[in-house]
């Protein structure tokens, strides 16, 4: 009994400390990169590409090959012997044949092909490195923006929480009043309809927070998705001191994107190199030991060993193929190409860098501005509360009085999000995104 109890109480203990686990977003970040779907195939795949990235793969080792081999043949003979005329006839008469090789197929010089084969497959390797940090840096921003939805929408549902508490209380005055006369039945109709209407808000709220939780799970890849998440953060902080030249010199020189196209330009330009290797000779070089047992039933040796090495060395160039000229055409267009859509992506990034920063300045003045707002609507709300309880404001400018105070925590709330969301797209563009992890 006493084992039972102590093992119960370790449960209880156990549970009431994961429970008690408080969330930072730089844990659940490092928790997301760990277990993340998305990030564990792109390093999965990055690690392809790098142990493809070998020299045997680019065809600078030989290509070594053991080969056996048995045939037999079965044979009905008749032989006539040129001095008596004799006639010999043989039936079933099998003949056995083992062959035992050992092969080498080495490229010792092809125009340079190798060497270019070698640099794509290291340039791949480098552009396995690059998608993952692109498919880190999704997840990074990603995530920060749900986080803070989940933080906005964990303040909203505070917001509704007191709004139903003012509409409750309100309820509770009408109703106090026209049982005595002082208040009319359309008064006590219409708070009524109010804090229904609160009720309901603060209801849908609850759904949006669950949808919110239940993403940042997915995201972390959590064995149960509509597990609880205790958060740190109870408020959305926004950095105000960004500063627009550094973030483009910092998108110019570490974005991703813009660091892929560059890989696929140097591409592009080791496939022309593999095309023009077709100009110039190859050499080769063959070499084999080979092993041979003959058995025959009725010739005049029982059996014939024969054991040698046999060697050889290929040069040779390819005069006309019909296709070379047109694949330099292409190849050379391909180039042409990988560098038009760099600099489409650059100029791409630089409209998206301009239009966030400009998002990101109005969002900062209408923060501001909306703060203020805000310190005057809990004024108007005080003031108007007072009034009411001395019963020289009415219901319908109460409620008004309410709704002020409402709409300008809302709109404080969404300028901090949306500034916020500015503000993560403007450090994952610049390549900044993972001062997140820092925190």
């Amino acid at each position: 009994m006493k084992k039972i109890l102590l093992t119960a109480i370790s449960i209880f203990l156990s549970l009431t400390s994961q429970a008690q686990q408080v969330y930072t977003l730089k844990s659940c970040l490092e928790s997301g990169l760990e277990n993340n779907y998305s990030v564990r195939i792109a390093k999965n795949e990055e690690q392809i590409n790098k142990n493809s990235a070998t020299k045997a793969n680019a065809g600078y080792y030989p290509a070594i090959d053991l080969t056996g081999r048995y045939s037999g043949t079965l044979n009905n003979t008749k032989s006539t012997v040129r001095t008596t005329g004799e006639v010999e006839k043989n039936s079933s008469v099998l003949d056995n044949t083992f062959n035992v090789g050992l092969t080498l197929n080495w490229t010792l010089f092809d125009g340079f092909n190798i060497t270019a084969n070698y640099k794509r497959l290291k340039e791949l390797e480098a552009i396995g490195e690059v998608n993952t940090r692109i498919a880190i840096e999704d997840f990074i921003a990603n995530f920060t923006a749900e986080y803070y939805n989940y933080i906005q929408q964990k303040i909203r549902i505070k917001n509704f929480h007191y709004a139903v508490l003012l509409s409750k209380e309100r309820l509770r005055i009408v109703e106090a009043r026209y049982m005595i006369g002082n208040m009319s039945r359309l008064d006590l109709q219409q708070a009524r309809v109010d804090f229904n209407a609160d009720s309901s808000k603060y209801v849908k709220q609850h759904e949006l927070l669950n949808t919110s939780r239940i993403r940042l799970n997915e995201l972390m890849a959590s064995a149960n998705v509509d597990q609880n998440i205790d958060i740190a953060d109870s408020l959305i902080i926004v950095d105000e001191l960004l500063v627009f030249n550094d973030l483009w010199e910092s998108t110019l020189n570490t974005n991703a994107e813009l660091l892929k196209s560059e890989k696929n330009i140097t591409l592009a330009q080791l496939n022309l190199k593999s095309v023009n290797s077709r100009k110039y000779p190859y050499l080769r070089l063959s070499s084999g030991y080979g092993y041979t047992l003959n058995k025959y039933e009725i010739n005049a040796y029982r059996q014939r060993q024969v054991a040698g090495l046999d060697f050889g060395l290929t040069a040779g160039i390819n005069i006309f193929d019909g296709t070379r000229r047109s694949q330099q055409k292409n190849a050379r267009i391909e180039i042409e190409n990988a560098r038009l859509q760099r600099q489409q992506l650059q100029q791409s990034l630089s409209a998206d860098i301009a239009n966030l920063w400009q998002a990101y300045l109005n969002n900062i003045k209408m923060l501001k501005l909306e703060r203020e707002n805000l310190a005057a609507a809990k004024q108007n709300h005080e003031i108007a509360m007072e009034r009411y309880m001395l019963g020289d404001l009415s219901g319908i400018e109460m409620r008004e009085a309410q709704k002020n105070l409402l709409d300008a925590e809302e709109r404080i709330l969404s300028a901090q999000y949306d500034t916020k969301l500015c503000e993560i797209s403007l450090l994952q563009i610049s390549g900044k995104v993972l001062k997140y992890l820092e925190n």
